[in-house]
């Protein structure tokens, strides 16, 4: 692994590129020998400093688990990162773009947990009886880190790319519907621009979330009663400008919307 004074040193320029908004050259062209756990060890220092700043650990998000995804990144690995209180927007939310880098929007559904979920041997049985609710969520991408070249090194260091998530629409209890096929149309400035269903997301996006435990177990870590998971993209992520407005029609869950100046 990277000596620690290089961790430390590593999450020091991502958490001041996230103050500054701005970005940073690839890790993995300065530390060619950077493993997938070395990015672990930096997205835990960075999100420790946060902890320690008051900022208040709500959830997780989980990206690349789509085909689709996978293949807009050009990385196979599913990842995760962290996500605060002060990330999250309501609907109908107007978001300043300059907060961001790389703003970018996709299409997810949220698990809100009742219970914890510890792996490393847990199920999509255990998921789904842990689970109060799921919920329409958008998540807002913004890249700390350059993005051309990037590898799932970079993209971990770089808290999985997460700046925010926005929810919404009609939260649904596990057996009201078929998550497998919740579907949704994503536009920008009311022009139609992605589409998906959920079982893009390894074939049930509960399955996402089943990974996620398993992995923090690898990381002495676990799901918490209360915590948010936003489950997977099931679009491509689409780019968003200063004066853009974003909607997403989940038909049945509802809708939800966004607004960046």
């Amino acid at each position: 692994m990277l000596d620690p004074d290089v961790i430390v040193a590593i999450a020091d320029e991502l958490a001041a590129a996230e103050r500054d908004h701005t970005t940073v050259p690839l890790l993995t062209a300065r530390h060619p020998d950077m493993t997938v756990e070395d990015s672990y060890a930096v997205q835990n220092e960075w999100r420790a400093r946060g902890i320690a700043a008051g900022r208040r650990l709500v959830g997780r998000k989980i990206g690349l688990t789509s085909k689709v995804m996978q293949a807009a990144t050009g990385i196979t690995e599913p990842d995760y990162g962290a996500i605060f209180a002060d990330m999250v927007f309501e609907n109908g939310a107007v978001i300043p773009h300059d907060r961001f880098s790389n703003v970018r929007i996709e299409v997810e559904l949220a698990f809100v947990l009742r219970d914890a979920v510890e792996g490393p041997d847990a199920t999509i049985f255990d998921v789904l009886r842990a689970c109060e609710y799921v919920v329409p969520a958008l998540e807002i991408l913004s890249s700390r880190i350059e993005m051309q070249g990037r590898t799932i090194v970079d993209t971990i260091s770089d808290n999985a790319a997460i700046g925010g998530m926005v929810y919404g629409g009609n939260p649904v209890a596990i057996g009201e519907v078929d998550l497998r096929w919740v579907s949704a149309l994503l536009y920008r400035n009311e022009v139609i621009e992605e589409s998906g269903v959920a079982a893009a997301v390894l074939n049930h996006p509960a399955a996402g979330v089943v990974w996620l435990a398993n992995k923090l177990a690898q990381h002495d870590d676990r799901l918490e009663a209360g915590e948010i998971v936003l489950a997977g993209s099931f679009t491509r992520p689409m780019w968003v400008h200063p004066g853009d407005t974003v909607l997403a029609d989940y038909r049945e869950l509802g809708t939800i919307s966004c607004r960046f100046v």
